[in-house]
């Protein structure tokens, strides 16, 4: 058992319903449980994926100490921004798709035109 915590953005009373039902409501959309049973974790997972399928332009992150890990935490991310967790050297970071500052045009050539 560990602790666990929930950040939800933009979600629907439902998936904050069912939070609020299994962890305690710190804040506005974050959610935390000192002693989630690994069953039980994968069980609220599970429910919140489903029902996220319904969900526009929300997030939901669940964080959990694990030892089996690089860097001792785990990390589930659902909705935008879209992460891609890494390790590098025993240091876990997240990864975000770059997205161009300026529309990429084709650069015509006129000696091929």
């Amino acid at each position: 058992m560990s602790m666990t915590v929930v950040v939800t953005r933009n979600v629907s009373d439902r998936i904050r319903g069912f939070l609020a039902s299994s962890m305690l409501e710190l804040g506005p959309g974050v959610y935390s449980a000192p002693r989630l049973s690994v069953a039980v974790r994968e069980r609220v997972w599970n429910v919140v994926s489903e029902w996220f399928l319904l969900e526009r332009e929300a997030s939901v992150v669940m964080v959990w100490a694990d030892a089996q890990v690089p860097g001792g935490q785990n990390v589930r991310v659902l909705g935008v921004p879209p992460v891609e967790l890494v390790e590098i050297d025993g240091l876990i970071i997240t990864r975000r798709p770059l997205k161009p500052e300026k529309p990429i045009h084709a650069v015509r050539d006129s000696a091929t035109d």
